[in-house]
């Protein structure tokens, strides 16, 4: 009795020491869902259709999606919608490649230079400051009413966004990078390709789409000054002649590029920086 007393003695401490297994809690958000992005726009699409099946929407102010697509399905057919996405992607092409080439060029020039800091960063600052679309008179007397005001406005909606995050990251360059540049006998050139292009990187595409997002709404407010064609011009005219499914339209296909831009920047960014372990990925 005692021998197997002492044995129960000796293996009770022995089970008490027996480490606790803890399940260690998931702080991430988790895999992504195949295409995330879609789910929103589908719900509200979905929302959008019982409520106007139902009879909740009044068709004249609000047209079903059904009604919409026919609407957009004979523009197509007649040829018109056609001409007019086309003449609203070359100009937002046109004025994003313009805004974007001076947008990298003046944050590289202010970013890695005390002098170029001194002579472009207040400026452009300044010219945050003023309403872009403000500026539509003043431009429209120094280029004239045609294509050349519409794509200018537009080039500078883009850069500013650009430059700005460009700048910031530019900025926020770790100096202990640059000492360490420096011990390693770097040139400047090794220098701005191996480290300061990588570390800014990650601004530029915060400011590439920024810039993609407000080349289209700048796009919706200038084809309706002036314009013989274009998204804006046809949504312009709707609004004349009361045709609500036609101004849908115009909406819907703007919201459509600037979805797909943007997405087509973010896979870009995605590539580009596949070297970051972020909450995203």
């Amino acid at each position: 009795m005692s021998a197997v007393t002492t044995t129960t003695a000796v293996a009770a401490p022995a089970a008490e020491e027996l480490p606790q297994v803890r399940r260690r809690r998931r702080l991430s958000p988790g895999r992504q869902l195949p295409a995330a992005r879609l789910i929103g726009p589908l719900v509200v699409l979905v929302l959008w259709a019982v409520a106007s099946a139902a009879g909740a929407l009044d068709p004249g102010a609000i047209p079903a999606p059904w009604t919409v697509l026919r609407t957009a399905g004979h523009l197509w057919t007649d040829g018109t919608l056609s001409t007019d996405v086309l003449t609203s992607l070359k100009r937002a092409a046109y004025g994003f490649a313009i805004g974007l080439t001076a947008g990298v060029l003046l944050a590289l020039a202010s970013g890695l230079s005390r002098a170029g800091e001194a002579l472009i960063d207040g400026t452009v600052q300044l010219n945050r400051a003023i309403p872009t679309l403000g500026l539509i008179p003043l431009f429209i007397l120094w280029l004239g009413i045609g294509e050349t005001f519409k794509i200018a406005i537009i080039a500078i909606v883009v850069y500013v966004p650009i430059y700005l995050n460009t700048h910031s990251a530019l900025s926020g360059i770790d100096s202990r990078y640059v000492e360490l540049a420096e011990v390693q006998g770097l040139s400047r050139f090794t220098f701005i390709r191996r480290v300061v292009i990588p570390g800014a990187l990650p601004g530029f595409f915060v400011g590439l789409r920024l810039g993609v997002t407000g080349s289209w709404l700048g796009l919706v407010v200038l084809e309706q000054i002036n314009a013989t064609s274009g998204l804006g011009y046809m949504m312009f005219q709707a609004q004349n002649y009361g045709q609500t499914d036609v101004i849908l339209v115009g909406l819907l296909i703007y919201g459509v590029f600037g979805l797909v831009s943007d997405s087509v920047v973010r896979l870009v960014e995605r590539r580009v920086l596949s070297w970051r372990r972020t909450l995203s990925s």
